[in-house]
């Protein structure tokens, strides 16, 4: 009995392990069919929206009208007539609509017919009905609009060759009549009349050439009014190098008065406290976090190393009245990146953010945030 357990064990096994294997084999082909599927019903989609779903307008026409008469020697009213009579005008008609089945996969996916009152196939014999499903239909409907844009495409071929036959035929009779236009036009009234034309233009080129002449002494004069303005300006901007120079001496001036104001109040500000700080390390200290131009005044966040070298280790220092300078990674100015100095005024408690007045004598551009403020 246990013998034939264990051969019924091992057949179930060998057969669960061949289902195993079919069943992989199975979802392989599956995965193969449902993407063959999915490409074909895409390039579907494709190829609909190239063909075309309505037929052009078949009441237009166009006209060029023809002067049939024959060229003399006399003032005539011309025959006209209509050389694109019988050409076909609904050929040209461009953009018509075409089929968009982008919301129509559902229909593409319906193979068979579906039986509306049961939900289900029907069937003929044995195998489902194919003829009459939504699929069948569409691709009838677009087969049907294919062959009649291929039939508007050949007889658009048919009639590019009838109307180069056209054009070859007028310009056959153009090219005959341009020798006879030719010889009509080489005159004697035409000779003379060209000759008095030649006249007045001589005449008028004389009058131009007197005017020309006058222009240019009128110019001379104004070159002449325009070199001593020139004079005059450079002695102007002479004289403006020898003010900048004094402004320059006087700045120098307020700077030195700057810093001896700075070490007065901080030799202030050291009565109720540790003697605040004259100068730190060069380099980047912080960056603007708000700027009000209009005010002139910063906020500043600063570093904690920058923090602890105006204020100290433990923060007992009081804030130094110390200026910094603000620059901009990337603004090129007559002083390179440099955009203009500060003066710190308050600092904020528990925070490394420092209320900045903004230096006006300074300012090479208004101050942005992001600004990188830099001891020198």
């Amino acid at each position: 009995m246990n013998k034939a357990l264990y051969v019924f064990v091992y057949v179930f096994l060998i057969l669960s392990g061949a289902a195993l294997f079919f069943e992989i084999e199975l979802n392989g082909k599956r995965a193969e069919l449902t993407d063959r599927n999915r490409m074909q019903e895409d390039y579907l989609v494709r190829i609909a929206k190239t063909i075309e779903k309505v037929e052009p307008d078949k009441n237009s026409t166009f006209e060029i009208q023809k002067d049939a008469s024959a060229v003399e020697n006399k003032d005539i009213a011309p025959e006209m007539e209509n050389i694109l009579e019988e050409y076909p005008a609904p050929l040209e008609q461009s953009n018509l609509e075409t089929y968009n089945w982008e919301n129509s996969r559902d229909q593409l996916r319906s193979v068979y017919v579906i039986d509306p009152m049961t939900g289900k196939p029907v069937m003929d014999g044995n195998q489902p009905q194919t003829r009459g499903s939504d699929e069948q239909k569409m691709l009838e409907q677009l087969f049907g609009s294919a062959k009649e844009q291929q039939t508007r495409l050949n007889n658009t071929r048919a009639q590019l060759t009838e109307l180069r036959a056209r054009l070859e035929s007028v310009v056959n009779e153009l090219n005959k009549l341009k020798p006879e236009a030719r010889k009509d036009k080489v005159t004697i009234d035409d000779r003379n009349a060209k000759i008095a034309k030649l006249e007045e233009a001589k005449t008028q080129l004389e009058d131009s050439i007197k005017k020309l002449k006058a222009q240019i002494d009128e110019l001379n004069g104004e070159i002449t009014s325009l070199r001593d303005e020139v004079q005059t300006a450079k002695n102007e901007t002479e004289a403006a190098k020898e003010e900048l120079a004094k402004e320059q001496k006087k700045t120098e001036q307020l700077k030195m008065l700057v810093k001896e104001l700075i070490a007065e109040a901080n030799a202030r500000s050291a009565k109720g406290g540790r003697a605040a700080v004259t100068s730190i390390t060069n380099g980047d200290k912080g960056k603007v976090v708000h700027c009000d131009n209009k005010f002139m005044f910063a906020i500043v966040e600063f570093s904690d190393e920058a923090i602890k070298e105006l204020k100290g280790e433990d923060f007992s220092r009081p804030l130094p009245v110390l200026e910094l300078s603000v620059r901009r990674e990337g603004f090129k100015g007559q002083a390179g990146e440099f955009i203009g100095r500060i003066r710190l005024r308050q600092e904020v408690k528990g925070k490394n953010f420092i209320i900045c007045d903004i230096l006006g004598e300074w300012e090479q551009a208004k101050l942005q945030k992001g600004d990188i403020v830099v001891a020198d």
